[in-house]
């Protein structure tokens, strides 16, 4: 294995293993979430067996981009409370964005969603089993995986807030601006591994869809994205 990939996996594997000492330091009560209901009738069926990879990975771009948005939902009604907005941890619950893209991520993920987590008899994160479907589970774990890098978004944060006010204002050229977008979007990396980020610049791009006012959408878009970054 060429020396980079060792490494890479190393930094992955530390990432993880660092996420799962830190549920042990998870406080403020998860136990008094009351888990919300999430409608996932638009995503493919897995199956009633427990799985211990996201199917949603490798089933293509749309249902890929079905699950992130069931996802977003799904963690911002049941999961943001403690393990912060975005995915982005606080400190006082695990940082969920540095679970590997891949088997050992998967299967911790899916063992904390189905079973919680409980410490000296308290219990720091509800079991979801049996209140929320595997369907579920699996577009909160795409979301959460495809969080782009926030450090690599800041680089970037001032040229996507000049993008937004030239769409905003009406002005430049929407094509040359939507490759634009694209092609940061390409860029972006993701603190999971996972090889695609589902940042604010690919939503603006997909955004420009060549409808009427799908200018404003991406720069409405980018205002919330970035607005949400600070």
């Amino acid at each position: 294995m060429h020396t980079g990939n060792r490494i890479r996996l190393c930094t992955l594997g530390l990432a993880a293993a660092a996420v799962a000492m830190l549920s042990g330091q998870v406080v403020l009560g998860h136990g008094d979430v009351t888990p919300q209901p999430i409608d996932t009738s638009a995503l493919p069926d897995v199956g009633e067996d427990w799985l211990t990879l996201n199917p949603y990975r490798d089933m293509g771009p749309e249902v890929w981009a079905t699950a992130i948005e069931i996802g977003a939902s799904g963690y911002n009604q049941n999961c943001a409370r403690c393990h912060g907005l975005g995915a982005v941890s606080g400190g006082l619950a695990p940082d969920l964005r540095f679970l590997e893209a891949a088997d050992y991520g998967d299967e911790w993920f899916v063992e904390r969603f189905r079973h919680g987590y409980t410490q000296d008899g308290v219990t720091k994160m509800p079991a979801f089993e049996g209140l929320l479907d595997q369907k579920a589970a699996w577009a909160i774990r795409t979301y959460i995986e495809t969080r782009p890098d926030d450090a690599a978004m800041d680089e970037i944060a001032g040229r996507l807030k000049e993008i937004r006010d030239a769409l905003a204002a009406g002005t430049g050229d929407v094509a040359a601006l939507k490759a634009e977008l694209s092609a940061i979007a390409e860029t972006l990396p993701t603190l999971s591994g996972a090889p695609v980020a589902d940042s604010i610049a690919r939503q603006a791009a997909l955004a420009l869809d060549g409808t009427e006012g799908s200018w404003k959408k991406a720069a409405e878009a980018l205002t919330v994205g970035l607005s949400a970054a600070h």
